[in-house]
């Protein structure tokens, strides 16, 4: 009973999505301080079968102490697409508060939810916890785009946050776990967390689940094995060159990028991207997720 009070008062915004004349639609839109959807009336084609929201924070961003629990319902052979006008900002901790932001859905049968934001951007001494589940049928279909740049570069920031933690659980009609996912970076743990990442300004997580997905699946697993076997074969032009304490020049990729089958049957993906700009991996989604036009009316991140 406490565990409902409370998230009935943490919760800042919840859509439900269902067919009304043979459509996706919008049966149900809440939402409240600091939290605002905007919801198109169209996007794309008329022909695509999609709603689009979009989440806003009020005063451009996440603050110290923040706690907001949003929850999302599709349902069958419904789509819909959750997305940002901006890079999230999460501002400097006031007392060592943690701002926390959760989301929880639910995709039903052929359904398919997107959930394509910019990214976080945690101001220095940030502390942020963000934790998304969702809770699939076995032909859901599942795209995540979550992804974190390494501060206010105009600011002299890179890496200075004090925490910042990223979960991403998938489970099935009967609670069984399909993919259990944690990033964190603290400070307090590891220390100087510019030191652990060096050169690299952007770490994302892209995940495509679901048979709807399969054909761009097999197009972003073919273009990262791409990508990670030139840099190997022809090292120059993809990396970046940078001289050692001895002297001699040592290289890195300025993007890299590995994936990997998950799912009972594998036919799931998940693509980790490290990237030295922001921009580069805007572009690498661009191309990537482009196929998805057909889905969601238009290409992501375009």
């Amino acid at each position: 009973m406490g565990n409902e009070q409370e998230d009935k008062e943490m919760e800042m915004g919840s859509i439900v999505v269902e067919k009304v004349g043979g459509r996706s639609s919008v049966v149900h839109c809440f939402s409240r301080y600091p939290v605002k959807f905007i919801i198109p009336k169209k996007v794309g084609s008329s022909r695509t079968d999609v709603v689009w929201v979009y989440a806003l924070n009020y005063g451009g961003g996440i603050v110290s102490g923040d706690q907001i629990l949003c929850k999302f319902s599709v349902g069958d052979c419904c789509t819909m697409v959750l997305t940002t006008q901006g890079s999230t900002k999460v501002y400097k901790s006031v007392g060592s508060k943690c701002s926390k932001q959760l989301l929880e859905a639910r995709v039903g049968s052929n359904a398919l939810l997107a959930i394509i934001p910019d990214p976080v951007t945690c101001f220095s001494t940030a502390r942020y916890y963000q934790k998304q589940v969702f809770n699939v049928s076995s032909n859901s279909n599942l795209v995540i785009v979550d992804w974190i740049t390494s501060g206010r570069h105009e600011s002299g920031e890179k890496w200075d946050f004090d925490l910042y933690r990223s979960i991403n659980n998938i489970f099935l009609e009967d609670g069984e776990p399909l993919f259990l996912d944690t990033m964190s970076l603290e400070k307090e743990k590891i220390g100087c967390i510019h030191e652990l990442v060096q050169d690299y300004q952007v770490i994302a997580m892209i995940l495509l689940l679901g048979p709807k997905l399969q054909f761009v699946q097999n197009l972003v697993q073919d273009k990262v094995k791409g990508i990670m076997s030139e840099q190997l074969q022809h090292p120059s032009g993809a990396l970046s060159h940078k001289r050692n304490e001895a002297g001699y020049f040592i290289s890195k990729p300025s993007l890299m990028a590995s994936c990997s089958v998950f799912g009972t049957k594998k036919t799931s993906l998940v693509v980790r991207v490290a990237a030295m700009t922001t921009e580069s991996v805007y572009k690498f989604l661009q191309e990537e997720l482009a196929p998805l036009e057909s889905l969601l009316g238009v290409p992501p991140y375009h």
